[in-house]
């Protein structure tokens, strides 16, 4: 593989011994073999799928066509770069930004080793910088000005960049453009022999796909989700004239954020808070503390809050149904439990057209995946979902966030904090008193799994052995790894591969049977770069899909002990 390009300018002065070698196309006599030479060469490993090698040379990747971006176009996927650079003051930086920039623009990774010790010192310095980017992903970096010989170490998913290219349409549609020099690249082929045993996993797995472990990012990811889920409102209500907002809030996490991203559209607006109309809709399993919580946050928020109690209707309606629970038997079904989540949305549809208002949905990414929602006249319905592209666990993230940037004050604070300590619970079931009331968590399974196994099918398409290797990994051990920020260290859970595999089974039937509801989603604005679940966005799956093939693949490849 030659230099293409050969730098001739500041402390370069290359062409004085060597020529470019971007035009190099043939063979030569290397130690009595002849051998290809020129950069469009590719390496193809026989026996890893998808790994298909191209080196390019220091000065290479500096300039505005290298040739590594070919080479990926011809079906590269892994790029390396053999460096000579010497380093100056923030050359570091730059390097990663190059090398960061290509990954991510040619789906590939990039992996660059830069000269160390031993270089000659008279004019020139050498800080032996490598490192391992994929997809503009930073997976492995060793320390700068090392004593004696460094490696940058990393595990390469080479599926996931495949995959990229599939879905990213354009990629192809840019390799046609340059179809005349990508169809002229060389292939070299060969074999690694790779042990089939399991060698373990150098990678780190985020527990949380969408919620970053370093603080800053975190906070930037918020600062962007909120801002997008405000200004997604305020041009729906300016599109539509000067509609109230109609809000039904239940001292939960999905309403206590829809909440405050509707009195913050208003601020945008310039309108008054007061043209929020935030409800809390008592029913037979409601407690005093969320009741009192949704209250206590609307009159700190400054909307307009008035109490609707559903019980009288849904008595009625139960009665009318002739349902049990209606002649006094215990009897707290599926049906029991829409009569209520149905009133609730029946009347706030009811109290827009009354109030020249539009109904502001608070249903998030996560309840959408399950089918975690009341189809109809129900939670999966709205006139505007706020959090429809906002999964459950940054949710609580985006709220922590609202606090300690101070888009509140310290009284709105306190209720928000009581809120965040709060079950997540649809508050549908009557308990005994001293019981433990319904959780959400205990019928579906733990929102941190049901995310990861979500990120993993919508944003990269993994099925579902790969995905319960990697959850296990993350989540296998409690003490390895980070953990959010903020995160509290009493809900640090551990989870076993038969506990992973269980609750991933759910996820596949609740994921395909419930299409049909995510079919007629209301508008909402994507939020994450890990997808959206609308019909007309990420996301378009018939409603008839079955599960069949995944269920197989995970009897079939995911041990149940």
């Amino acid at each position: 593989m030659p230099k293409a390009y050969v730098p001739t300018y500041r402390e370069f002065y290359e062409r004085r011994h060597f020529a470019p070698g971007d035009d190099i196309r043939g063979e030569l006599v290397l130690a009595g073999h002849r051998a290809p030479i020129g950069p469009d060469l590719l390496f193809v490993a026989e026996d890893i799928p998808g790994l298909v090698i191209h080196a390019e040379v220091c000065e290479d990747m500096w300039v505005p066509v290298p040739p590594s971006a070919e080479a990926s176009l011809a079906g590269a996927t892994v790029l390396a770069n053999l460096s000579g650079s010497p380093i100056t003051v923030t050359k570091a930086e730059h390097r990663k930004l190059l090398a960061r920039a290509a990954s991510a623009r040619c789906l590939a990774a990039y992996v660059y080793a830069a000269a160390g010790e031993g270089e000659s010192s008279t004019d020139l310095s050498w800080d032996g910088q490598t490192f391992v980017y994929e997809d503009g992903d930073l997976l492995a970096e060793t320390e700068r000005f090392p004593r004696g010989w460094r490696c940058s170490v990393a595990d390469v998913d080479l599926q996931r960049l495949t995959a990229e290219r599939y879905r990213q349409g354009t990629f192809d549609d840019n390799r046609r453009t340059h179809a005349e020099r990508v169809e002229a690249f060389r292939t070299i082929r060969f074999r690694l022999d790779p042990p089939r045993h399991d060698i373990g996993l150098e990678r780190q797995v985020d527990r949380f796909p969408f919620v970053p472990d370093d603080p800053q990012r975190l906070a930037l990811d918020c600062y962007e989700a909120y801002n997008i889920q405000v200004t997604g409102l305020a041009q729906r209500l300016t599109a539509i004239g000067t509609p109230k907002a109609v809000i039904g809030v239940s001292g939960g996490l999905d309403s206590t954020h829809a909440l405050i991203v509707a009195a913050r559209a208003m601020d945008l607006l310039g309108r008054p808070r007061t043209d929020i109309l935030a409800y809390t809709m008592p029913g037979f399993a409601t407690t005093e503390h969320t009741r009192s919580n949704a209250e206590d946050l609307c009159r700190a928020l400054g909307v307009t809050f008035a109490q609707l109690d559903i019980r009288p209707a849904a008595r009625q309606m139960l009665a009318d149904m002739g349902h049990p629970f209606a002649g006094g038997e215990p009897v707290y079904d599926v049906t029991f439990e829409n009569v209520q989540a149905g009133l609730r949305y029946d009347y706030l549809f009811r109290l827009a057209n009354q109030h020249g208002g539009i109904v502001v949905g608070t249903g998030d990414l996560s309840e959408l995946a399950l089918g975690w929602c009341t189809y109809g006249v129900g939670d999966q319905m709205s006139h505007y979902g706020v959090n429809t592209g906002v999964p459950k666990t940054l949710i609580q993230h985006l709220i922590r966030w609202v606090i300690s940037s101070g888009q509140v004050g310290e009284g709105t604070a306190t209720i928000l904090r009581s809120i965040l300590d709060t079950e997540i619970s649809p508050e549908l079931i009557p308990v005994a008193e001293g019981e433990k009331p319904q959780s959400t968590q205990d019928s579906i399974g733990p929102y941190a799994l049901h995310d990861f196994t979500l990120h993993h099918l919508l944003r990269l398409g993994y099925g579902p052995a790969k995905t319960a290797f990697l959850a296990h990994h993350a989540w296998r051990d409690a003490e390895r790894g980070s953990w959010p920020p903020g995160y509290p260290a009493d809900e640090r859970e551990a989870y076993d591969l038969a506990t992973i595999r269980h609750w991933l089974e759910v996820f596949l039937r609740r994921f395909f049977g419930n299409q049909f509801k995510r079919s007629a989603l209301p508008n909402g604005p994507k939020v994450m770069a890990g997808g959206a679940l609308s019909p007309r966005g990420d996301w378009r799956m018939p409603s008839d899909a079955a599960a069949r093939t995944w269920l197989a693949e995970l009897e079939r490849d995911v041990p149940s002990v």
